[in-house]
């Protein structure tokens, strides 16, 4: 792999703005944006994502690749939480092996979206049926570690149905802001759609750097409250991310030739949700513990495919 190519992307102002955030929580500065700000940002980073994408949709053809791809990233987050499961209930209660599952298995649109901003890097475009298919990709994974739940924990509390647990996530504001965006976006006519241009496209890269420098500052010191929950729960966080993107990377041929959608294929299933995920789990899994699962998506997952996990995708797809 060209050493170029990770130089390039650590070098990315995006990035570069991640890793400011990490140094200003290491020192202690009393550098903060506030929660409003970031609330705002994040639903903006979605409404520009999901849009585009609806925008995309409409001036495509439906064909069996879409099909494909929606069934594929299905297969993908039902998949992943299984094995993962069954490698962390060793060493973790039933409750947080699923709910580090779940976390696994689903998708991070912050990393989707860091994915883009990459892409457009190397002059590429996933095609607009991408963000559908990181949308439908929530949810498998939460069913599945409800139910790993139910089958292997007589103690958690098991009233809660699967129906209520999938409703509560489908109405996180994310999804619903990715979706939504996304609809509004293949029924929005084109014409008019170039009048709010500017905002979803022009600035969408300089509100993606001041949202990383948060992430940076939030990473730091989830980061810091993680060191003690032993090193095999460490590596996890690292290898198996990496070994679910390298598999989805080579695995995606079979499915599309774009080298832009398998590379967003295996973010996908490289990243682990910090936000829909967990907050399904602490309403269906009360017992599982946020302080473990979240430092693990937030504070290794994400800066590693947000660092060297995108190069080493893109190197083995473009191979």
């Amino acid at each position: 792999m060209s050493i170029s190519l990770i130089l390039n992307n650590l070098t990315n102002p995006t990035l570069l703005f991640f890793l400011l955030g990490i140094i200003a929580s290491s020192i202690k500065s009393d550098l903060e944006i506030p929660a409003p700000t970031v609330k705002f940002i994040s639903l903006y980073l979605l409404f520009s994502i999901g849009f585009k994408g609806g925008q995309e949709l409409q001036h495509s053809n439906f064909s069996a690749e879409i099909i494909y791809s929606i069934l594929f990233g299905l297969l993908i987050a039902t998949l992943i939480p299984i094995y993962c499961f069954y490698i962390l209930k060793r060493q973790l209660s039933i409750s947080n092996a699923a709910a580090i599952a779940a976390c696994y298995g689903s998708v991070s649109a912050i990393t989707f979206v860091s994915a883009v901003s990459f892409l457009e890097t190397q002059s590429l475009h996933s095609d607009g049926h991408m963000i559908a298919v990181m949308a439908l990709m929530e949810f498998p994974a939460i069913v599945v570690g409800v139910m790993l739940i139910r089958k292997f924990d007589q103690s958690e509390e098991t009233t809660t149905s699967i129906s209520k647990v999938v409703k509560h996530a489908f109405s996180n504001a994310s999804v619903i802001m990715i979706l939504g965006s996304l609809i509004i976006g293949m029924i929005s006519d084109s014409k008019q759609a170039e009048g709010i241009k500017p905002f979803t496209t022009d600035i969408f890269k300089g509100f993606l750097a001041i949202f990383l420098l948060e992430m940076g500052m939030v990473t730091a010191k989830r980061f810091k409250t993680f060191i003690d929950s032993g090193i095999g729960i460490m590596i996890f966080a690292l290898v198996v991310p990496l070994i679910n993107g390298i598999v989805v990377a080579y695995t995606s041929q079979f499915i599309t030739d774009s080298i832009a959608n398998r590379f967003i294929f295996s973010i996908l299933a490289a990243s682990a949700s910090y936000i829909a995920v967990p907050a399904a789990m602490r309403f269906a899994a009360p017992n599982a513990d946020p302080g473990l699962y979240i430092p693990m998506a937030l504070g290794f997952t994400f800066p590693l495919n947000i660092t060297i996990g995108m190069p080493i995708y893109y190197y083995i797809i473009s191979f």
